[in-house]
């Protein structure tokens, strides 16, 4: 996209609002985008090395970087775009679901960004004495089918936020939700530790596409 096209699409998303936008001009937006040097359109072409918009949202800046075209500025401010996008969804359902109530309510909040992630990313509702929700926190990222999550990690959050209890929340990136014996495992260790600092695990779940399974609902976590 040349210099003046930039420029152009700029004065458009002022005067008419970015919701009027097109996807590949975001992003030329957000990258500077001129032309690639093949002579196309270089944000067309990273949409469409990427599959799309979800692809490249999940894609590492590494991978970003990796991409003849983008450069470590222009993948740091998408990887910052996507990331503030994503924190003002949550931030939308916090606000809506302020209390858990029931395992769906810990689904719903997390379910929509995490069922399309390409790692397991093991997150943390930090609650109060009243199941309220304090704070969000991610606790692991791991690799394509893995994430390793250490007691230590989980709780100096839970400590620092004066958390009474905890609902851990990781995803499946194969689809399918169902707790294998290493979370079963994970999940056991996590009770002991909460029982020993005073702080409860309430309930683990895993998400998986569309689906979500509660161990506390499964019977792994006892009481």
């Amino acid at each position: 996209m040349e210099k003046s096209s930039l420029e152009l699409l700029r004065s458009r998303g002022l005067v008419r609002g970015l919701e009027a936008v097109s996807e590949v001009e975001l992003l030329a937006l957000v990258i500077g985008a001129r032309q690639s040097r093949s002579g196309g359109n270089l944000a067309q072409e990273i949409i469409d090395h990427f599959g799309g918009l979800a692809g490249l949202g999940t894609a590492t800046a590494e991978e970003m970087m990796a991409f003849d075209g983008l450069g470590r500025a222009a993948s740091l401010r998408l990887k910052a775009a996507f990331e503030l996008g994503i924190r003002c969804v949550v931030s939308a359902r916090e606000r809506a679901i302020r209390t858990v109530r029931a395992p769906a309510d810990a689904a719903a909040l997390l379910a929509p960004e995490m069922r399309e992630l390409d790692r397991e990313h093991f997150k943390a509702l930090l609650l109060n004495t009243k199941n309220g929700i304090l704070k969000v926190v991610t606790v692991a990222v791991g690799s394509l089918n893995a994430a390793l999550v250490h007691p230590r990690e989980l709780f100096k959050a839970a400590v620092a936020a004066s958390a009474a209890g905890i609902i851990l929340v990781h995803n499946h990136p194969t689809g399918n939700p169902e707790p294998s014996a290493e979370d079963a495992d994970l999940t056991l260790r996590f009770v002991k530790c909460g029982e020993l600092m005073g702080i409860r695990l309430v309930d683990h779940i895993v998400i998986g596409g569309d689906r979500f399974v509660s161990m506390r609902e499964r019977g792994i976590i006892p009481g």
